[in-house]
């Protein structure tokens, strides 16, 4: 999209980041499972004009290589160096999903590079029954056996296509996929079609999902919460699949970090709710100074 500049670093391999522009404090955007950068082109500039936004493509995601793996402590360290060697620190973190995870790890373990933390829909670990969602329980199940996992997820892509892959992806994802803006709808499809060249961002997609399953199944990044210096923001569609409401709200709660419910929205508010992502993160960061 015009405006934004697509640049690279050498972070221990190669990693892709949008830089959307603008002064001031880095925000850095951290996309979720099976996302990438691209997944704040809705909301970047709004962002960028009061910081300076760059989003990043964690490895093998995206247009990154996939390095030395995508697990969870492999992509903290990278967010680690990205913040440090490319964004600047403190910095502020705005984060969607399993994203959410690496930037809370970061923040817990390394506070003096996070100045402020927004967590929207956060993959985080907490003492808490879920709902059952038996069709996203099914494919989480199906992603933890890595080579069945690999070639059914290629067998789909080849049968659906670029296009209605993406379409059922983000349908899971959203409460209406139609909401999505046309012009970054068609930059994921376009993604998709390159991903095919990559051959590296199924194997991401499986190492990360089961790194991110442990994880939530262990829990162990809850003895990590209380480290965390940084003035924290918990955004959370009402209407999300995948991470229900009752869990964000049951861990902002005990935390004691500020929570904002979104009303008929899904899991990923910066696609499908922009504006309102935007406003609300925006007027938090004024109020958090």
């Amino acid at each position: 999209m015009d405006g934004v500049e697509s640049r690279t670093a050498d972070l221990g391999g190669t990693v892709h980041y949008l830089d959307f522009g603008g002064e001031g404090r880095p925000l850095v955007c951290v996309h979720g499972l099976a996302g990438s950068a691209l997944n704040w082109l809705a909301v970047g500039h709004r962002l960028a004009q009061i910081t300076h936004v760059l989003a990043l493509d964690l490895r093998g995601f995206g247009r990154s290589a996939l390095g030395s793996g995508s697990r969870l402590e492999e992509n903290r360290a990278l967010l680690d160096r990205f913040v440090r060697e490319v964004a600047g620190i403190p910095a502020i973190l705005v984060a969607n999903s399993m994203g959410a995870m690496i930037a809370e790890m970061q923040a817990a373990r390394a506070p003096e590079t996070v100045s402020h933390l927004v967590l929207s829909d956060p993959a985080l670990p907490w003492r808490i029954m879920r709902p059952i969602d038996v069709p996203v329980l099914s494919f989480f199940a199906f992603l933890m056996l890595p080579w069945i996992a690999h070639h059914q997820l290629r067998w789909w892509e080849g049968r659906l296509g670029p296009e209605r892959m993406t379409r059922k992806a983000l349908g899971i994802c959203t409460a209406d996929v139609g909401r999505i803006p046309d012009a970054v709808l068609q930059a994921h499809i376009d993604l998709e079609l390159a991903r095919f060249e990559l051959g590296h961002s199924l194997r991401a997609l499986t190492q990360a999902a089961r790194s991110l399953v442990w994880a939530m199944l262990t829990r162990r990044e809850v003895s990590w919460y209380r480290r965390i210096r940084a003035p924290v923001l918990v955004l959370q569609g009402d209407r999300d699949r995948l991470i229900p409401a009752s869990h964000s709200r049951s861990l902002a709660e005990r935390m004691g970090w500020e929570l904002r419910m979104l009303t008929g929205v899904g899991h990923v508010p910066m696609l499908e709710a922009p504006d309102l992502f935007c406003q609300t993160v925006l007027d938090w960061l004024e109020s958090a100074g």
